[in-house]
């Protein structure tokens, strides 16, 4: 318990230390915000929610993929896994750790999120639930890209398209049925029609979101003991 939570502050502190992963979980709530408040609200034709739910699924499918994969790349090449193991910490204590992290800032962006477009009640705490449950699934495939990447480069280089089609696709769908089929089965998809419509069916969604959580935890684990933490 005591080395998940060292590593839990020391990759909080090295968030705040990093101006570019810093500036992911600032700029899409500020986005949000700028184009809630000088588009949407004086034009009746949009929804006042309309950017919030936008730039929070793209938050949870690409900064969440792409921050989390950084760091355990970030730590494989430094080398620093091996001495977080000579010391006596266990893989999955690191991940906790660095897994925990990403849920705490996920959960402040998501809180963030939610007061900007003006949610109240159980609307409220089912878009916390549900981008928090994205943030999982963006977590678990970030971690998976981290272990299999040889640096932070390669990692950089697979997870920002990975990112981009998982965070943008939804958007693309509300144009286009045929993506809207094709990319049902993501977890960013269901996400999107979460946080859009909350008269909406909760029950399928979820389910989907979960398969694709138990998938990816399932892909994680094959990348672990394939690549291991310590090489």
């Amino acid at each position: 318990m005591r080395s998940t939570k060292a590593i839990f502050f020391k990759q909080l502190l090295d968030i705040f230390k990093n101006k570019m992963v810093l500036i992911q979980f600032i700029v899409f709530p500020l986005v949000a915000f700028v184009f809630t408040e000088m588009v949407a609200k004086p034009n009746l034709d949009i929804s006042d929610s309309m950017f919030v739910t936008m730039f929070a699924g793209i938050f949870a499918g690409m900064s969440v993929l792409s921050t989390i994969a950084n760091f355990i790349a970030e730590d494989r090449e430094r080398k620093s896994l091996r001495f977080l193991v000579m010391a006596g910490v266990k893989p999955y204590q690191y991940m906790l750790g660095i897994g925990g992290v990403m849920m705490a800032a996920s959960l402040v962006v998501s809180v963030v999120f939610g007061l900007i477009g003006g949610f109240g009640g159980m609307d409220f705490v089912r878009f916390i639930v549900v981008l928090l449950l994205g943030s999982i699934a963006s977590t678990l495939l970030g971690a998976t890209v981290g272990i299999i990447s040889k640096n932070q480069q390669s990692a950089a280089a697979m997870a920002m398209p990975l990112g981009m089609i998982l965070g943008f696709t939804p958007m693309l769908a509300l144009f286009s049925g045929t993506v809207q089929k094709i990319f049902g089965i993501f977890y960013t998809m269901q996400v999107n029609t979460l946080v859009n419509d909350f008269s909406a069916s909760f029950a399928k969604p979820a389910l989907i979101i979960l398969a694709n959580i138990v998938v990816l935890a399932v892909l994680f684990v094959l990348a672990y003991n394939r690549k291991g933490l310590r090489s």
